[in-house]
């Protein structure tokens, strides 16, 4: 490492003001039910003023510093995650992440977590479908050891053998505990796999007991000098710091670090399911059933996000829901229900989760696939709009609370390519959403009840019959070590595509 690495000059030294100028326009604010402007101005979340820097290895650092409470977070997010990992080699990006805590540097396991805990600190790595987030708090004090830690972290991380074999061996068990005791936690795993087949968002970041069995200490470290490359990574941290001590420190630790030579992953955009098909999960002798409605949606870049999340806000995103309403408060066939937006550089899942009891499957599937017809036919009134609107200007700035919330948002910033227009012109944007644009959302993107994949957990001899009528079903044991299909039975007509 060099002694006296160049540093480099802010190629963005910006307030958040500033930055917002060119983002994308918000929503129209055409005649409605609703008037905007008859609406109160709510106070919208202005982006602290931060400085963006790019090192000559192409690492992003971004710095912000707040110097209300002498503390410092920091989130380093590299891009890649599991949507970058080979095929058939599920899961190693999450392993990659588990053992950049088990020793680097000069520090075994025991000692680097002892340094971390020794001074009160935090420090985790975890991987996404598309990165891998390093997120840890320090008090000011130890911003060298912070540094120094993330910096081994990343740079010189020990990936021993034996740490590999117990992180792999603790992930398996955690998914046959998962089947075994509560497989609400893997219904989304399942339903991911099953309407993004053959995309890699269909791919399990937590991995397969089969996938994970099968990755060798070879397949780490060939992840690792893939992906993990300078011009991947955005640094952000955010408290009681000086931006340009931090500046020059960050240089001088990572100015060894270089580039990547090949070209970035970009994914295909995932196709939306036309028709109806069903995954059957058997559980045998389970006495309710998880279920899990989805199909396509939108990615993060749709520019018509407050219209979006309003819609499902009255839907199925709190508790007064239409989607909770009706199955638990109304019939009493679950105890709660949801439906939510994933989204990523392209499209991810709307899904809808739910459950009941074995023999009320039927009814509380169909109860919520009316609930979808029902938002299409214009469920939806001025006063409903009012409310939801209320309930996200309230909520969204508890979204920006502490210094870490800034950096996780920052750094989502980054890694899709958008501004902090993003969030400095959202409650801007829900004051101006209309009925008819919310309505044009529930046209475009919500799926239509016919046009949804049904995913289920529960036991198969008692289901088959009650959900044969929703479309083709495609039947697997919850005990398959994998959640591929490629091996499935047929239960009536075959449901694979």
């Amino acid at each position: 490492m060099s002694a006296n690495p160049a540093i480099p000059k802010a190629v963005a030294a910006t307030s958040a003001s500033a930055q917002a100028a060119g983002q994308p326009a918000g929503l129209s604010t055409a005649a409605a039910a609703t008037s905007p402007a008859s609406l109160p101005s709510a106070p919208g979340v202005k982006v602290p003023t931060h400085e963006r820097i790019v090192l000559p290895n192409g690492m992003t650092l971004i710095v912000m510093p707040r110097h209300d409470i002498p503390l410092i977070s920091f989130n380093a997010v590299l891009r890649g995650g599991e949507s970058a990992a080979a095929p058939g080699k599920s899961g190693v990006a999450s392993l990659v992440a588990g053992l950049l805590e088990k020793g680097a540097g000069k520090r075994d396991a025991f000692a680097f977590v002892d340094a971390v805990e020794g001074v009160g600190g935090t420090f985790n790595a975890a991987a996404g479908p598309e990165s891998i987030a390093i997120r840890g708090q320090f008090l000011a004090r130890d911003q060298q050891l912070m540094l120094e830690l993330l910096a081994d972290a990343l740079l010189r991380p020990r990936f021993k053998l034996e740490e590999l074999e117990n992180l792999r061996d603790r992930q398996i068990e955690l998914i046959k505990a998962a089947k075994d005791s509560d497989p609400s936690e893997l219904i989304g795993t399942y339903g991911r796999a099953f309407l993004f087949q053959g995309h890699q968002y269909s791919r399990p970041v937590i991995g397969s007991e089969s996938s994970l069995a099968s990755l060798t200490h070879r397949d780490i470290i060939d992840y690792y000098h893939t992906y993990f490359r300078a011009d991947q990574l955005t640094l952000v941290v955010a408290g009681d710091v000086d931006s340009a001590w931090l500046t020059k420190a960050v240089a001088r630790a990572f100015c060894d670090w270089s580039r990547s030579n090949r070209p970035a992953v970009v994914l295909p955009q995932p196709a939306r399911v036309t028709g109806r098909s069903v995954l059957l999960i058997d559980s045998p002798g389970s006495v309710q059933t998880y279920f899990w409605i989805g199909n396509v949606g939108v990615d993060r870049h749709y520019p018509h996000r407050a219209a979006l999340d309003l819609v499902n806000t009255l839907y199925g995103g709190r508790f007064t829901s239409i989607l909770n309403t009706e199955l638990r408060v109304k019939s009493g066939l679950s105890y709660g229900a949801r439906s939510g937006f994933t989204r990523g550089s392209v499209a991810g899942e709307f899904a809808i989760r739910s459950f009941a009891q074995t023999q009320d499957t039927g009814k509380a599937l169909d109860l919520a696939l009316q609930t979808l017809a029902q938002l299409k036919q214009g469920a939806v009134t001025a006063e409903m709009l009012d409310s939801a609107r209320a309930y996200l200007l309230g909520q969204y700035p508890l979204d920006f609370e502490t210094a870490m919330d800034w950096t996780v948002a920052l750094g989502e910033i980054e890694l899709y390519g958008l501004g902090v227009g993003d969030i400095e012109n959202y409650s801007t944007q829900l004051q101006s959403v209309t009925l008819p644009e919310m309505q044009d959302v529930i046209d475009t993107v919500f799926p239509s009840p016919d046009a949804v994949d049904i995913v289920l957990i529960g036991d198969a001899a008692q289901l088959r019959d009650q959900v044969g009528r929703y479309g083709p079903i495609t039947e697997i044991p919850l005990t398959q070590p994998d959640f591929d299909f490629v091996h499935a039975r047929a239960a009536g007509h075959h449901g694979l595509r």
